[in-house]
């Protein structure tokens, strides 16, 4: 552990017009930590993983990833936000897999996987093959590089979604409920994919309705609604004996 958070949320707030959607969230997910965020929807936790790597603008409080201030600079009281293009490289170590899997259809997995860290990280074709295969054998999908997403199941797409975003080498992994797009019986690959990350040591800040990936992975369990957060803690805890009335209303729906 460092003494810096991989992840400092500090009175983060998100409007979007007159729709207050995160009301000064704040949060700290340390190297190597897994977070797991919980709550109905539309309460804020698809919107605060974007605001994490700017994806999102936030209205009010302040986002840092490793130490640096995510999407602005600090001159003096004030903050300033940064150009598209330093955003976007800023926006390169933080890898991001969302609910559906934004493959290009006209690419293979290979292809998908190689296509940034060539263009954004100037990586020869050698090297970016080789290294895609690697990470596809990783995500168990070893015979699969030539394949088209057509041709691929849906968690299988996931999959190669989750090497595509490790082909960049990032220091932080967001999963926007990378599950809850795919049928029930392709969960389980999916799953077991990140749970073989989280043991890797990788930082990750996972939402997601399946709690029995975030009893068993995160170190810690955040549950959202209106914005706000609600009661963070660890999973078992949480899950066993909720302390608001909120979060026991919640849980008695899915569990």
């Amino acid at each position: 552990m460092t003494d810096v958070p991989m992840v400092l949320a500090e009175k983060v707030s998100k409007n979007f017009g007159t729709n207050r959607v995160l009301r000064g969230i704040s949060l700290e997910v340390d190297t190597g930590e897994v977070l797991c965020i919980v709550g109905p929807s539309g309460s804020g936790k698809s919107t605060f993983l974007r605001c994490i790597n700017h994806l999102e603008r936030v209205d009010g409080g302040r986002l840092s990833v490793d130490g640096q201030l995510v999407g602005y600079r600090q001159k003096g009281e004030k903050l300033y936000e940064l150009k598209l293009k330093e955003a976007a490289f800023q926006r390169q170590e933080i890898g991001m897999v969302f609910q559906r899997f934004n493959l290009f259809p006209h690419l293979t997995a290979v292809e998908n996987i190689t296509l940034a860290p060539m263009r954004v990280k100037g990586l020869s074709k050698t090297k970016a093959t080789a290294r895609a295969k690697e990470l596809l054998e990783r995500v168990g999908l070893g015979d699969k590089g030539d394949a088209y997403p057509a041709h691929l199941s849906g968690g299988q797409q996931q999959r190669v979604a989750i090497a595509r975003a490790l082909a960049m080498d990032p220091k932080l992994m967001l999963f926007d409920e990378p599950t809850s797009a795919l049928d029930p019986e392709l969960v389980g690959e999916v799953l077991d994919v990140m749970k073989e990350l989280a043991k890797s040591g990788m930082t990750m800040i996972v939402v997601t309705h399946e709690m029995g990936f975030a009893r068993e992975v995160a170190d810690t369990l955040v549950f959202m609604d209106e914005g706000v957060v609600v009661e963070a803690g660890a999973p078992r805890q949480i899950l066993s004996d909720p302390q608001h009335d909120r979060t026991k209303a919640f849980l008695s729906k899915v569990l």
